[in-house]
């Protein structure tokens, strides 16, 4: 009974410590994602700039996993070379590291007051990068929690005499424990996590050194699989490239690794007699001698993985860009126009899903939701992708006039996306959960709701000329189109609490849903009031810059 009680012990703080890992790295990905996306986008001008980032991104993100998923995703867009993609995957390799060599430190008692500031700021202040940094602390506090309940539960296990058993076959089969640590690492997505949890069990002599280090190859091998398995979709073999290249360069230096741990593992057990630390020195040379063994071979080996797996074009992805040709980088004006015209197919797409969903309270148009689905996941994958092409243009040769008209299209990609995802996931939810809850408009509302989404496609198109002709009346019209909605909205507001107040309670729940409805509509029209007239009327000066990230408002 108390070695079952044990074992769950042992899983609940496993547990415990996979999720602090996660919190830590959902917190930092939601504060910071977009602005370590840029950076990423910036460094990849040469390859020592690239490994930098990559280092430096997952030394905040605790996770290379993460950002080889993020680097991925990029490459597979087609925004990030090759060459520098992989050296931000080798960077990224080495940054994980670090959060190793820093728990190798006892930090116990740093537990609960990271705890303490972090729930207090995720209490206190609202949805944004303030609350997600109290996760963060949440996450390291748990994670730190974790650590020290497995160094104390595996005290009692040091004359095990199974558990021992089973460790020392595993100490004289290397191979067999790198393949049981790539497991576990894939199966927790966080090399992180295992190497630290291998670093608890060395420090009571559980593991011997040999097997220790043969099982933080593993690790290294196991955080290399799920770029593959999970930061590639479709069909094209040019986006597995990235993760592909990646795994190999963990598989070649795995194999040699193992070749070498004969003599390498009693010298890094001399460099230092703690077995925690020793594990963690060993993680971080193995990570440190791949990458400078393969940064000076990138290019050869990037046109190796290239003809290995040729591009496969399929014109009919709507997220796969048209017109951001990385060869216009070095004309500034060139690349704008080509991202203005990318972001101009980004208004057409949501132009078809406001179409969409006008038409999902006219009738029953189910069969429409994937599609409109996909467009929505397109026109995200098209803003990331806008953002770094604009990312990557050189500042220094580049005009006021180019500066100010970049900053216009990255106002223009992401408002756009705003009010895309507002039309999924609010309009088409909202027309569906009519139907399956068999409820029906007053036929004033319908008829107002019509109206008020012909008025808002009307407003799309205005939008998207808006932004090619910058012309400030029209830019005056579409800023006052934003008191009509909110006038709108006030209307419904007041004619709901009416009903409300003579006793139709019956229809509450309908006439909320109408106004969840009308307050979706006059967000979308907010965003392409942001995204079209407000950076015109910025430029005229006749709004404050500021007022630029209050479009929703």
């Amino acid at each position: 009974m108390s070695g079952t009680l044990t074992l769950l012990d042992f899983a609940g703080y496993v547990a415990l410590l996979l999720w602090g890992v996660h919190m830590v790295q959902t917190g930092v990905q939601r504060a910071f994602g977009a602005a370590l996306g840029a950076v990423l986008g910036r460094a990849l001008g040469t390859r020592l700039r690239a490994f930098a980032a990559g280092l430096g991104i997952t030394a905040a993100l605790q996770s290379s996993t993460a950002t080889g998923l993020m680097i991925t995703g990029f490459a597979a867009g087609g925004v990030v070379g090759l060459v520098p993609a992989l050296s931000a995957m080798l960077g990224a390799n080495v940054g994980t590291t670090l959060i190793v060599q820093l728990l190798s430190f006892d930090l116990t008692a740093l537990a609960p007051i990271l705890i303490l500031f972090g729930v207090w700021m995720f209490r206190r202040y609202p949805p944004g990068r303030t609350r997600d940094l109290g996760r963060v602390f949440i996450g390291l506090g748990l994670l730190l929690i974790s650590l020290h309940s497995l160094v104390d539960l595996f005290a009692p296990f040091q004359n095990a005499p199974l558990l021992r058993i089973l460790l020392q076959a595993l100490g004289s089969q290397p191979v067999a424990a790198m393949l049981v640590a790539a497991g576990l690492t894939w199966a927790a997505h966080s090399s992180v996590a295992v190497v630290v949890l291998l670093m608890s069990m060395a420090s009571h002599n559980l593991v011997a050194p040999d097997a220790a280090y043969a099982m933080v190859l593993g690790a290294n091998l196991g955080t290399a699989i799920n770029p593959i398995i999970e930061g590639v979709t479709g069909d094209d073999p040019a986006a597995r490239r990235l993760p592909l290249g990646n795994l190999l360069t963990r598989v070649a230096g795995v194999v040699i690794g193992l070749v070498l741990l004969p003599w390498v593992g009693p010298w890094m057990t001399q460099l230092s007699e703690d077995p925690a630390r020793a594990v963690a020195n060993f993680h971080t040379l193995f990570n440190a001698v791949v990458a400078l063994a393969f940064l000076p071979l990138l290019v050869p080996y990037a046109a190796l993985l290239t003809r290995w797996l040729p591009k496969r074009i399929d014109p009919d992805d709507p997220a796969r860009p048209q017109y951001l040709d990385e060869s216009a980088h070095d004309i500034p004006a060139v690349a704008l126009g080509n991202a203005s015209r990318e972001a101009l197919r980004m208004a057409d797409m949501l132009q078809t899903l406001l179409a969409l969903a006008r038409a999902g309270y006219k009738r029953d148009n189910r069969h429409r939701l994937p599609q409109a689905k996909q467009l929505d996941i397109a026109m995200d994958k098209l803003e990331t992708a806008i953002t770094l092409y604009l990312a990557t243009l050189d500042r220094e040769s580049m005009t006021s006039d180019d500066v100010q008209r970049m900053e216009e299209i990255l106002a223009f990609t992401s408002n756009i996306g705003h009010a895309a995802d507002i039309t999924h996931g609010g309009l088409l939810s909202h027309a569906t959960r009519l139907r399956k809850q068999g409820w029906t408009l007053a036929p004033e509302q319908r008829e107002q709701l019509d109206e008020s989404l012909g008025h808002l496609l009307t407003n799309e198109r205005r939008a998207a000329a808006l932004f090619v002709n910058a012309d400030l009346r029209q830019a005056r019209a579409l800023a006052g189109e934003k008191e009509s909605f909110r006038a709108l909205e006030v209307q419904a507001a007041e004619a709901h609490l009416q009903k409300m107040k003579s006793g139709q309670v019956e229809e509450a729940e309908i006439g909320q849903l109408y106004l969840d409805i009308l307050r979706d509509v006059k967000g979308v029209n907010s965003y392409l009031v942001g995204a079209a007239a407000y950076p015109v009327l910025a430029k005229e000066g006749e709004l404050l810059p500021s007022r630029l990230r209050e479009s929703a408002n």
